[in-house]
């Protein structure tokens, strides 16, 4: 089934429901929003010549045209490229050569950064204008692409997840079996990027004729949320941990109006009990965890408002989700018994196709039909899974992944740079901050690196402190000791 359909389906239900609002202002009716859709798409099909397949990038912040945008790719049997629009020009430019993009829509201030394809600003009059007579939604099989999502890699190159019609409803169908019943009352915020997972759980909203409120931040600002919340019904929305505890130290949580919250799902980086505790006793049982991947968004394993209401499994991410399989393996892909450590394994209808024209990774990704993580954890007796170490380097700072290979990479362009390497540091507010430990090879300063990284990477990635020291620690092999560099950059 064409996801294109979940929309259409709402609209006939539905005509004058409020689809989309800005702030506490509705901007399209699912009655309207169908049928820019369906003329954008026709568009998108005869002013550009695209064909089933085709790709088309999103390099937009969030607002109400992503969903036009997003569905009308659908609706024309395309495949979505979503961008994440903190990244650097060439970053943006890589992803959108490799998925072999055609077309590209983007927000006005990133629009001139985007090449190598045409490029449309959703702010524009040729944007407003570009609409054709509508057609059916195109026919698609369950195993076309639908959305291109790239994934940062531990060898610094984004890989592009291939995600299906099949693997998106089944993530769709899943929130309604696990986290929540919605309908046409209901409200989800996007604080959090529409081009990650706040965006896919948009799908579900929209399938059931919800709202989808935009902040009109463009972001997450704690005293707009809690305003959003006080004006519409039946709100959820997605937060990464550290978005959550700005909300318990933001000056307007004491005074804030919660009844009409409904859900917060919270995953992308692990909780601490204590900040879970915290919530709980602010916001009540209205919290559920999700562990997932790119690779398989949002849908491994959750923890359930019920058990954070008992208060219990708050160290866990808890069971596999309906029609999940979870296992924790050793070296050999064998299972390990309950307790013992691992990396964790999962197998649905949610496990992207692989990944876009890099058939070495997908084979080692999903050898025996199984997603590799990467992630180590163990599985307790009553099947709870809890994450015990991350994908070895990884730093999850503000909920977004960072490879420290990446970072590595750019500092060791500079001359002056004999050898480098890259850890997170713990951060109050952010989870972790990235900290780079330098072996100077001439002199070089913090302020010429930090001028490095900003010419080649995403600022959100660049580190916040630089550390020169005389060698690096190393083991017998010559391999640098990173659970040292942590040690040593911990305060």
């Amino acid at each position: 089934m064409n996801l294109a359909q979940f929309l259409h389906a709402a609209a006939r239900r539905l005509p004058q429901a409020p689809a989309i609002a800005l702030g506490a202002r509705t901007v399209a009716t699912y009655a309207q929003l169908a049928a820019r859709v369906a003329s954008l798409a026709a568009a998108m099909r005869s002013r550009f010549g695209l064909e089933r397949g085709d790709r088309v990038a999103l390099v937009m912040k969030n607002g109400p045209a992503y969903y036009e945008v997003m569905f009308a790719c659908w609706h024309a049997g395309l495949a979505a490229v979503p961008i994440n629009a903190k990244l650097h020009p060439k970053e943006i430019a890589y992803i959108v050569g490799n998925a072999g993009a055609k077309l590209c829509f983007s927000t006005p201030e990133l629009a001139g950064g985007v090449a190598g394809c045409e490029v449309i600003d959703v702010a524009s009059p040729a944007y407003a204008r570009l609409e054709a007579p509508a057609a059916s939604p195109a026919e698609v099989r369950p195993d076309d692409l639908a959305w291109l999502f790239y994934t940062s890699g531990t060898t610094g190159v984004p890989k592009g997840a291939m995600l299906t019609h099949r693997n998106l409803l089944f993530a769709s169908q899943a929130y309604f079996a696990d986290i929540d019943r919605l309908g046409p009352g209901d409200a989800i915020l996007h604080p959090a990027p529409m081009s990650h997972g706040s965006g896919l759980y948009g799908v579900p909203h929209l399938a059931a004729g919800a709202l989808n409120v935009i902040p009109e931040s463009g972001g997450f600002e704690p005293e707009e949320i809690f305003g959003l919340i006080a004006a519409h019904r039946g709100v959820s929305f997605f937060a990464a941990p550290t978005m959550i505890v700005r909300l318990l130290a933001s000056p307007a949580a004491g005074g804030a109006d919660l009844r009409n919250l409904k859900t917060i799902t919270y995953g992308g980086a692990p909780m601490y009990v204590a900040d879970a505790l915290r919530a709980i006793d602010f916001c009540g049982p209205r919290l559920y965890q999700l562990f997932g991947q790119g690779e398989s968004p949002m849908t491994i394993t959750g923890l359930p408002q019920s058990d954070h209401a008992a208060r219990r499994n708050l160290e866990s991410c808890g069971n596999a989700r309906t029609g999940v399989e979870v296992r924790v393996v050793d070296e050999e892909d064998r299972d390990l018994p309950a307790g013992e450590a691992g990396e964790i394994l999962t197998r649905s209808d949610c496990v992207m196709a692989g990944y876009w024209q890099n058939p070495q990774a997908t084979a080692q990704t999903l050898r025996g039909g199984w997603l590799h993580t990467g992630d180590v954890g163990s599985l307790d007796e009553a099947g709870y899974l809890t994450i015990r170490d991350r994908s070895k380097d990884l730093i999850i700072s503000g909920g977004a992944n960072i490879y420290p290979r990446e970072i590595e990479e750019v500092l060791l362009r500079h001359p002056g740079v004999a050898e480098c390497s890259v850890v997170g540091r713990p951060h109050a507010e952010w989870g972790e901050e990235v900290i780079a430990f330098i072996v100077r090879r001439s002199d070089v300063t913090a302020q010429e690196l930090d001028a490095l990284c900003l010419e080649h990477i995403a600022r959100f990635k660049r580190p916040r402190d630089y550390r020169f020291v005389n060698s690096l620690p190393k083991n017998n092999y010559g391999k640098v000791l990173k659970t040292e560099l942590r040690r040593m950059a911990t305060p």
